[in-house]
């Protein structure tokens, strides 16, 4: 069975809304064969990562950069799945007050360094997720868990 690894920091109403919609899209009945798996950041092994077909981040913009929890995730992996995870489709989606740049930025550093694949572009989400931030949302968690099918 294909695996999609879901890795997020969800400190606010605003993050659990967007995780929410994520899960709903990649848990998608006509989505067959595909084991969804939700990890804090801050409980996110490599072992996890080792399992996945694809992965989908998720994370607040603090201070112009991505959680400190999520970079305690790639301060954990980065180095033991470098070349074990090569080509990895990942997603990714920011919520943040004003500014989502340098969240972004950090993140597709980082992906790129240990070698994995960008899916789709990210959801940014500034303020309150509305219908369509929360429509992006899902369709970022059905893509990503069909890249996890194809791969697994």
């Amino acid at each position: 069975m294909a695996r999609l690894l879901i890795v997020h920091h969800t400190v606010s109403p605003a993050t659990r809304e967007m995780l929410g919609a994520v899960l709903d899209g990649a848990r998608d009945d006509d989505i067959e064969g595909v084991e969804v798996r939700s990890k804090a950041a801050l409980s996110a092994t490599v072992s996890d990562l080792l399992g996945a077909d694809a992965l989908v981040l998720g994370t607040p913009a603090n201070i112009g950069y991505m959680s400190g929890a999520l970079k305690h995730f790639f301060d954990t992996v980065f180095y033991p799945a470098q070349g074990e995870t090569e080509g990895l489709p990942y997603s990714l989606y920011v919520h943040g007050d004003n500014d989502t740049a340098g969240a972004v930025r950090a993140v597709e550093s980082i992906a790129k360094g240990i070698g994995w694949e960008r899916h789709r572009p990210p959801v940014t989400v500034h303020g309150s997720p509305d219908a369509a931030a929360r429509e992006a949302c899902w369709e970022l968690g059905a893509v990503t868990a069909l890249a996890a099918q194809e791969r697994g």
